[in-house]
């Protein structure tokens, strides 16, 4: 069976509600995956946007959330999750506002993606002390066992 990721909130390649946006609750959408390979010893969650800061002209990708070291019994996370109810063990990285946490989307301008990317580990990581997404996949290199990505989109209301 392959690694899945869903989200209730959303469909692979739709756009995203305003809830999990900067425009409204900010709140992380609800995840859920399946097909956790056996030699899987931990998770992996990055959300980046590939789009900043137009997507007509993207110079560079905007990472809104990092998490590791999630266990691999975890069969999601629920939406709007604070840091003390992630999974037990689940440490998290820094995003580009320079904080941990889910930073939901916020573009400037046009429709963007937002990349959900969910990776299965061979081992659990170190502890990398708050890691940037770069600093976390050179750790990652070499231990990816699966991955998946789901895909949301959104374009800020008024700028459409």
């Amino acid at each position: 069976m392959p690694l899945t990721l869903t989200s209730p909130d959303f469909a692979h390649q739709q756009e995203m509600p305003a809830r999990l946006t900067c425009e409204d609750a900010d709140l992380s959408p609800a995840l859920a995956w399946s097909g956790v390979p056996e030699a899987a010893r931990s998770l992996v969650l990055i959300v980046d946007d590939p789009d900043a800061p137009d997507p007509k002209a993207p110079k560079m990708t905007y990472v809104h959330w990092v998490l590791y070291n999630i266990p691999p019994s975890a069969s999601g996370l629920p939406g709007g999750v604070e840091p003390g109810a992630l999974p037990s063990g689940t440490r998290q990285g820094l995003n580009d506002w320079k904080r941990s946490g889910y930073g939901g989307p916020c573009p400037p301008i046009g429709r963007h993606r937002y990349f959900f990317k969910l990776y299965a580990l061979d081992r659990v990581l170190p502890d990398l002390d708050l890691p940037t997404k770069a600093r976390l996949e050179a750790a990652m290199q070499h231990h990816i066992v699966a991955k998946v990505e789901l895909v949301g989109t959104y374009e800020k209301r008024g700028r459409r």
